[in-house]
């Protein structure tokens, strides 16, 4: 356990689960021993048994993929717009004077005081709540984007005009290639803010969704479907970014020898 000792991928995962056993069975003790009233908090075995409940009778699965869509949808529109604008702001140091100053004013905004604009704009239909989740991650991965662009080596910059690169070859055979690994990174890290963003989305005219699902429980003070519904959201959070971090490290192998 010394300082930035790394530890094996076994131990890691044996770690990782442990936490989760502690968690739960803390949990379990407080709830099925009395300790806390199951209006404010239901037991695990409370929550299971609910969570069955909305799979099988209510159609969960339609209201997790409707979450899953909203969030690749908001996600990937955000990324299209913004991982070129980035890219630009960091390679040319005007266009960063030029959208720095609205980007960083943006990115302060809350995601949540537009949704009555976007619902004047666009309704309460899909369209709202995949801009949502557009808002609250493009000004994001702009910015984080620039960052890692400009932070670039200036000795591989200059290399390459040596060697007569031109300046769109700089962006293209410099830039991007040395800062695409942390791109990669940047778009993983806002994925999971984009699953923060959805239930927002979706806690106003919304029929279908997680959040929709959470919002009716809470009516009911139904607190075993509330957590399930957390839960799911957090397993789905962690499977993507387990499956982020595998497709980096498959695409950018190099980067981390």
């Amino acid at each position: 356990m010394a300082p930035l000792q790394p530890v094996s991928a076994r131990a890691r995962w044996l770690l990782g689960l442990g936490f989760f056993v502690v968690f739960f069975g803390v949990w379990a003790f407080f709830t099925l021993g009395g300790y806390v009233s199951s209006t404010f908090l239901a037991s695990p075995l409370t929550m299971a048994r609910e969570g069955w409940l909305l799979f099988t009778e209510f159609n969960f699965i339609h209201d997790i993929g409707m979450t899953v869509w909203r969030v690749l949808g908001g996600f990937v529109l955000a990324a299209v717009i913004a991982v070129p604008l980035g890219i630009a702001m960091g390679a040319h140091k005007g266009v960063e004077a030029f959208l720095e100053p609205f980007v960083s004013f943006c990115r302060y905004l809350p995601a949540s005081a537009f949704i009555p604009l976007l619902i004047l704009w666009a309704g309460i239909g899909e369209l709202q709540k995949v801009l949502v989740i557009f808002i609250g991650s493009v000004f994001q991965i702009v910015l984080m984007v620039a960052v890692t662009v400009g932070a670039a080596r200036k000795d591989l910059v200059e290399a390459a005009y040596t060697l007569g690169a031109s300046n769109g070859g700089i962006v293209k055979r410099v830039l991007i290639p040395g800062a695409a690994p942390e791109i990669a990174e940047t778009l993983r890290l806002v994925l999971g803010w984009a699953w923060t963003y959805v239930i927002v989305a979706e806690l106003i005219g919304s029929s279908s969704g997680i959040g929709h699902m959470i919002t009716d429980s809470q009516a009911l003070l139904n607190t075993g479907q509330i957590i399930f519904g957390i839960i799911v959201i957090g397993l789905i959070g962690l499977v993507s970014d387990f499956a982020f971090k595998a497709l980096n490290r498959r695409l950018f192998a190099w980067s981390s020898l």
